[in-house]
């Protein structure tokens, strides 16, 4: 029979793409190759514009004004930041005149930039970046850590087969040398929402709003020196979809951000991640490349839904033509095509694709039980996983190992159980995969899943919703308590319906409002209950140091009002302390 060709060669491999990296790691060879281009290096873009690459996930780039340097982006750490700021300093000793953020996710450096308050700069920014820092670090704090380990490859060895190769946008999700990763946010003081011109260092500026992979994502333009910094071109194709989880980025939009971009005709294209581009020819061309990738999935998924095919069908329909790969900026290193595909649909047409079994499908253990007893029982179905990799089709091969695992639910709830060999199976077929995909982030995803399949990593704590004392410290009192409404379990609170407070030592008050299953958040007045407690003693409990019992025991804070009551709806939520 003939071999029918890959009709997705960069989600999976063949076993000869796979290579060996300098330190041993194993992966598809063009995750290794795509290393060179995220080496860590301060690029001289022009006179008075640098990009320091390579010191993380992020660049931290540079411009030197005739009233000193002008800071754009942060990192990921204060260490971090510090480290740029020296190599920088080789070159200059212009003062730090203002700081701009592109977007919210590298922001986290900027107090290692001056000693004293009275020497901060003015900082320039979205908006939304404080809230969408307030939402991913509360509503959905687990979720996003979690995702975090799984794309960026964070527990996973620096070495040997499932060694980290790189992260597609930077070399290394952050560094080691910049442990232990201090926080130093500090909040924008001229913000917009819209397009804004400014003199910033005595340079004329213009910053404009581009969503992104943020919706506080913009676009900074220096006319008179041509230089355009952008969160919008990356050294991959861009990634519609993040398999950490994030809310829908819309293709439309981002093409609109592009084609502002070319509009402006810059000589030096500076990104937030990769390296420089110069030369207006050369960036054009890869700008209308880069948007037209993009296009092209939208244009074709589209297609492909109005003319009534489902998701399966949509993605073997919709793959990138070759021509795509004359650069790296539409190569796929980051995310895949076909799960691209996948989001547009979500994002535009909602979950159902027309799939008839997709209305009613069987929860997962019970629709596992019945595939295996169909197939004629475990032992067959693992003799068709030894079928399936002898034949190469690792695709079936994983959906199958999946059923053996799906069968059991453990003991938190999760159909995530299995024999010893059938996880250690599963693991196999992902580690397999990890090294044939150009996808860094499923590459990392699959790796850090086999490997917690083995029992050699223990993810647990991270499917726990939890807050860190410092979290609470950091931002106004009615957040953490409005947050809980997220770990209410409606079994235990469906009875209740009472109104319970929070008033801390500042004065400042909230509250919620437990009824019908739910927890509504209010301003703490008129409750029936309220605890009264020092704000650093409600952190240290929720960061899990203390217990409400401890402190009302050691008179450390106090219930007005029915302490029962309190007591009883506090202990509804998934929180250890509260109980």
């Amino acid at each position: 029979m003939k071999k029918q060709p890959n009709p997705f060669p960069a989600s999976i491999g063949s076993q000869e793409d796979t290579s060996e990296g300098p330190l041993d790691q194993k992966a598809h060879h063009k995750t290794i190759e795509h290393t060179e281009r995220l080496k860590r290096k301060l690029y001289e873009v022009r006179q008075g514009v640098w990009s320091q690459v390579g010191n993380g996930l992020s660049n931290q780039n540079f411009v030197e004004g005739p009233e000193g340097l002008i800071v754009i982006d942060t990192g990921e750490s204060q260490e971090e930041m510090v480290a740029s700021l020296k190599a920088v300093r080789e070159y200059t000793d212009a003062p730090v005149a203002a700081v701009i953020y592109t977007h919210f996710h590298y922001v986290h450096g900027t107090s290692a930039l001056w000693e004293k308050e009275s020497e901060q700069p003015p900082i320039w920014g979205h908006s939304e970046i404080e809230n969408n820092l307030r939402r991913i670090g509360i509503d959905v704090s687990a979720a996003a850590t979690r995702g975090l380990i799984h794309q960026f490859g964070l527990l996973l060895p620096k070495e040997g087969q499932d060694g980290i190769v790189n992260s597609a946008l930077g070399q290394y999700f952050r560094l080691e040398e910049h442990s232990p990763w201090t926080p130093g946010f500090i909040a924008p003081t001229h913000t917009f929402n819209e397009p804004t011109r400014a003199t910033i260092g005595g340079l004329e500026v213009e910053m404009t709003p581009a969503p992104s992979d943020a919706n506080d994502s913009i676009t900074i333009w220096f006319p008179e020196i041509k230089v355009c910094i952008n969160n919008l071109l990356w050294p991959t194709l861009f990634n519609v979809f993040a398999i950490r989880g994030e809310e829908y980025r819309d293709p439309r939009i981002l093409i609109e951000g592009i084609e502002q971009m070319i509009g402006l005709e810059a000589e030096h294209l500076v990104g937030v991640h990769g390296p420089p581009l110069s030369g207006s020819q050369q960036i054009l061309d890869d700008l209308t490349q880069y948007r037209d990738s993009i296009q092209f999935m939208w244009d074709q998924t589209v297609r492909g839904i109005n003319k009534g095919l489902t998701l399966s069908e949509i993605t073997e329909l919709v793959q990138l033509p070759k021509k795509y790969e004359n650069r790296y900026f539409t190569q796929q290193f980051y995310g895949l095509v076909e799960h691209h595909v996948r989001q547009i649909h979500n994002g535009l047409r909602g979950w159902f694709d027309g799939d008839e079994s997709a209305l009613f499908p069987l929860p997962a253990s019970k629709r596992a039980e019945k595939l295996i007893a169909g197939f004629g029982g475990i032992e067959k179905v693992r003799e068709e996983i030894t079928k399936a990799l002898e034949e190469d089709d690792l695709r079936w091969a994983l959906e199958l190992a999946t059923w053996l695992i799906r069968i059991e639910i453990n003991e938190n709830g999760r159909s995530d159980g299995g024999e010893t060999e059938d996880r250690n199976r599963l693991a196999s077929i992902l580690r397999k995969i990890g090294q044939r995909t150009t996808s860094t982030n499923v590459r990392n995803w699959c790796l850090t899943r086999a490997l917690e399949l083995e029992g050699k990593l223990d993810l647990s704590r991270f499917r726990k919703h939890r807050f860190s004392e410092r979290q609470v410290l950091s931002q106004p009192t009615e957040s953490f308590v409005h947050a809980l409404r997220l770990l209410l379990d409606p079994e235990l609170s469906n009875q209740l319906d009472i109104r319970i407070g929070w008033r801390f030592d500042d004065d400042s008050t909230a509250g919620l409002h437990i009824r019908n299953g739910i927890a509504v958040p209010t301003d703490g007045k008129k409750s029936e209950a309220t605890l009264v407690i020092k704000i650093s003693d409600w952190a240290r409990m929720l960061g899990g140091k203390t217990t409400l019992k401890e402190l009302l025991q050691s008179k450390d804070a106090e219930i007005e009002g029915v302490e029962a009551a309190f007591i009883k709806a506090v202990s509804c939520f998934d929180n250890p302390s509260l109980r």
